[in-house]
């Protein structure tokens, strides 16, 4: 059975915002799919979709989603949602979000597959291996915990099959930067809080400014700006900062170090993943994929002064992402990310020209472990 509540969503979002109001905050494709398996799990257990279905995001937070398919069939259920982006301008806005669950082989324990509009992985260097579905892993996480607490509630091991698909999603794609980094046949479910804040250059860019005003009001004499949750995570558990010295920096480098410049704040540190901050080293103050690229031969560069073997030259320059340069590099015992630390410090130096402001840069893994920290000489 198809519902028609999609189309009600997507009048709902024309009617959502006024303007001048305050930007809508959406859902990932992550989000969506975790509640499309719980609904549809759900419903191959008791024969009944939840509607609408709540699922608990990474945060605590517990939002519910209105269902726009539901099929229950032999051995299998599925569930659909449409993707609501809130304003942000998102190509998978408006996108159906479908999972089919069906119990597997006892032991088999909880897998995933990529349907229709879902692509795969054929590349190194990306958060999940070649020849898996591109569901990240923190999407992942949360499928399986919903679909281990829905097994436990009903006495039965975790033997789930969950397939995710996006009808439209191989066209999709083509907007992304999928088909460049090697992920085929589709669009990725990603999201690592499962929340879409609106993406608005100008507002995000003055959220930061009004973020450095509140901390020189209140006398702080160190900021942290990080690319994201994991990096700043990693940086806190260092400092552990007040919750108003943590500006949302994001991919806006330059906005923060501008403004900085003119109203300096005593010591800065930036932290972020090894990509996002060889860009800042290699001179982007912009650090949006959309709107600079990692430098393959700059990379190759700074592994070579680093030590690295000159015979893996051509695998430098033919990889994929940036996170499979720092894999090779380290799997050759060749420390890149501090030579990358200390030239994005460099960066943020010029950037902030003579203004009192000293600068630190810390590195993050995937896990946020520290790759390289510069230390604020």
């Amino acid at each position: 059975m198809v519902t028609g509540k999609a189309e009600i969503r997507r009048v709902r979002r024309k009617e959502g915002r006024k303007p001048g109001g305050p930007l809508r905050r959406g859902w990932t494709t992550g989000a969506c799919a975790t509640a499309a398996t719980r609904a549809a799990l759900t419903a191959l257990l008791t024969g009944k979709f939840p509607d609408p279905v709540s699922i608990t995001l990474p945060k605590g937070e517990t939002p519910a989603f209105a269902l726009a398919r539901e099929t229950l069939g032999d051995n299998y259920a599925e569930a659909g949602i449409v993707k609501d982006a809130g304003d942000d301008p998102d190509v998978t806005h408006g996108a159906t979000i479908i999972a089919r669950v069906r119990r597997a082989g006892p032991g088999t324990g909880i897998g995933f597959r990529a349907g229709d509009g879902v692509g795969t992985v054929t590349k190194a260097g990306l958060p999940v291996p070649p020849g898996e579905p591109a569901i990240n892993p923190v999407p992942r996480a949360m499928m399986t915990k919903e679909v281990e607490t829905l097994c436990a509630e009903h006495g039965i091991p975790a033997d789930i099959e969950i397939t995710i698909s996006v009808p439209g999603g191989e066209a999709l794609a083509q907007q992304t930067w999928n088909p460049r980094l090697g992920i085929l046949g589709g669009i990725s479910i990603l999201g690592t809080t499962g929340i879409v804040h609106p993406f608005s250059c100008s507002a995000w860019i003055h959220s930061i400014h009004r973020g450095i005003d509140v901390a020189r009001a209140a006398g702080l004499t160190h900021v942290l700006g990080a690319t994201g949750s994991t990096s700043e995570a990693a940086a806190q558990a260092i400092y552990g900062l007040p919750e108003i010295a943590l500006l949302d920096m994001g991919d806006f480098a330059g906005g923060l170090l501008k403004y900085l410049r003119a109203h300096p704040v005593e010591r800065l540190t930036i932290a972020g993943g090894f990509a996002k901050l060889a860009k800042l080293a290699q001179g982007a103050l912009d650090l949006h994929s959309g709107r600079s690229q990692v430098d393959m031969e700059f990379l190759l560069k700074h592994a070579l002064d680093a030590g690295l073997n000159q015979e893996l030259s051509d695998r430098i320059r033919s990889a994929n992402t940036a996170q499979e340069v720092l894999e090779l590099t380290r799997q050759n015992g060749v420390a890149l990310a501090p030579p990358i630390a200390e030239l994005a410090r460099a960066t943020a130096k010029e950037t902030l020209r003579d203004a009192p402001v000293a600068v630190e840069v810390i590195v993050t893994g995937r896990q946020g472990e520290i790759l390289a920290r510069t230390g604020f000489a």
